[in-house]
């Protein structure tokens, strides 16, 4: 069971079996949801428990894209597609997980629109959009 939870502790979740391997998104939306690049794995829908969905603050930042935050503490939690009939995974920040996640990025995404302040230094798949 890996574990994880927001800065303040109000949301609280777990993803039961493996995490699937990390990617990590440059686009400007989630660095400036995140404060840099966000690193995430995307479970299925049915391996995902959240207690305190209550303390979640959900927005709409596209029309394919809903991202979640505890909205007493900030923490950026979760990137969630709207379209449950094409997508039956969650995006979740590796960073708010307590537990070890045993997994590692394999996927760097929308490269075209990183920041000039670093590089990508990993060696893994870039796709740029």
């Amino acid at each position: 069971m890996n574990k994880g939870s927001c800065l303040c502790g109000a949301v609280k979740f777990e993803v039961s079996g493996e995490l699937a391997a990390g990617e990590m998104c440059h686009c400007n939306q989630c660095r400036k949801w995140a404060g840099h690049i966000f690193a995430s794995t995307s479970p299925l829908l049915e391996s995902l428990h959240i207690e305190g969905e209550e303390n979640i603050k959900w927005y709409k930042s596209s029309e394919k894209v809903n991202r979640g935050f505890c909205f007493t503490c900030g923490s950026s939690l979760f990137f969630d597609p709207i379209d449950k009939n094409k997508h039956q995974w969650f995006g979740i920040s590796l960073g708010a997980f307590d537990t070890s996640t045993n997994t590692k990025i394999a996927l760097h995404s929308f490269t075209a629109e990183k920041g000039d302040y670093y590089e990508i230094p990993d060696g893994e798949p870039q796709n740029k959009y």
